[in-house]
């Protein structure tokens, strides 16, 4: 494997926020999320992340923050008053590029009207909102504590708050669920008009109450009629999948999870939360903070819990990970600038993909075919 080359581009960079705390965990939720045990201690958790944060500002290399992105848990249990301290307090510290994209998730049954008002008044402008499901049998098996009209209540109230560039969350795959149940959600979604789509597979994981009691998930067939029939749905509508599990209307695709897609940095912030960033000696470093909120609260100083850096071997299989992901793929040029490898490094395994017809002949991208087989396609890189 060639030596790590001097980084030629600096790569954009992101925030990543990590709030902790829902009302309830979710079955099928491997996140790190943590019930509500009393009242959220907001103010000390804002102290504590701008405490962390200033131990970061090193990392960014006085790069402006192109994208936000708050996760969780569910960050729409804190208030716009939190918010709006939080992000005033870091436009004191770093500079945010000019219509900088930040996304907080919204989760139905915890946010009133009122609330999405004081999001946007703090700087939000896009939202996600967790549905998952309209349908109440399989909002009930998920665990979730809205109902289907507080879905369509919380997409209509933020509306009329004004956010007009907003996802929609909905998994498929459901227990029980059939092809034209998932199409009803589909329908349900769109007619609210959002921009985004995140409409992804249940999947069972490790260290959650549905990997100890697994439910009865639909057979390959039915998930395969379910996948095409929401497919040729949702382009019939004007959505493109530009991602395995993202579809957007033009033009609205993540910002920010395209900066992932494309191996390019992002800063970590909170409990749990994980970060990414290229260093001014051509190293690579991923990093996490601290996972348990009451660790995370009583720390002083750094909350990074710890680091280690992605060698070289390591990069091609990271970027290729990523990169794949995207329906598009992407340019060459951006294999060096993001690694700082030369392209020479993977030309081998390349023009054997390529001789197979699985990527494409002229950029980073898988074919159809390709896109068939990915996890083997993927594993060339190893």
């Amino acid at each position: 494997m060639a030596a790590a080359e001097p980084v030629a581009v600096c790569p954009p960079l992101s925030l990543y926020i990590h709030v902790p705390w829902c009302v309830r965990k979710c079955p099928y939720c491997d996140f790190n999320s943590h019930a509500i045990r009393g009242d959220i201690p907001e103010q000390a958790y804002l102290n504590a992340l701008l405490e962390d944060f200033d131990q970061d500002l090193h990392l960014v290399r006085e790069r402006p923050i192109e994208t936000v992105f708050i996760g969780g848990g569910t960050p729409s249990l804190m208030s716009g008053d939190f918010y709006r301290q939080l992000f005033t307090r870091l436009r004191e510290r770093v500079n945010f590029s000019p219509g900088a994209e930040i996304t907080l998730e919204a989760n139905p049954g915890t946010v009133e009207a009122g609330r999405f008002d004081s999001f946007r008044q703090a700087g939000i402008n896009r939202l996600s909102i967790g549905v998952q499901s309209f349908n109440p049998d399989h909002l009930k098996t998920l665990g979730r504590i809205h109902d289907s009209q507080a879905a369509h209540d919380a997409i209509t109230a933020a509306r009329n708050a004004g956010f007009e560039n907003f996802n929609i969350d909905l998994m498929h795959g459901l227990p029980g669920q059939t092809p034209e149940q998932a199409l009803s959600d589909l329908r349900a979604a769109l007619e609210h008009g959002p921009s985004h789509l995140s409409w992804y597979q249940l999947t069972i994981e490790p260290n959650t109450e549905f990997f100890s009691r697994p439910p009865a998930l639909p057979d390959d067939d039915r998930l395969w009629e379910i996948y095409q029939r929401g497919g040729q749905f949702l382009r019939a509508e004007g959505f493109e999948d530009y991602e395995v599990s993202a579809w957007s209307r033009p033009d609205a695709q993540s910002r920010h999870n395209l900066n992932y897609w494309t191996f390019g940095d992002y800063l970590a912030m909170g409990a749990g939360a994980h970060g990414k960033v290229s260093l001014a000696d051509s190293r690579i470093l991923r990093y996490w903070k601290t996972r348990q909120p009451e660790a995370f609260l009583r720390r002083i100083g750094s909350r990074t819990a710890g680091s280690e850096a992605i060698e070289a071997e390591d990069r091609g299989l990271e970027f290729m990970m990523n990169a794949l992901r995207l329906k598009t793929g992407t340019s060459e040029n951006l294999y060096s600038e993001r690694t700082g490898l030369p392209l020479s490094s993977i030309a081998v395994k390349l023009e054997s993909l390529r001789a197979q017809n699985l990527m494409s002949p002229t950029r980073l991208q898988a074919t159809e075919q390709g896109q068939r087989y990915l996890n083997n396609l993927l594993e060339q890189f190893l």
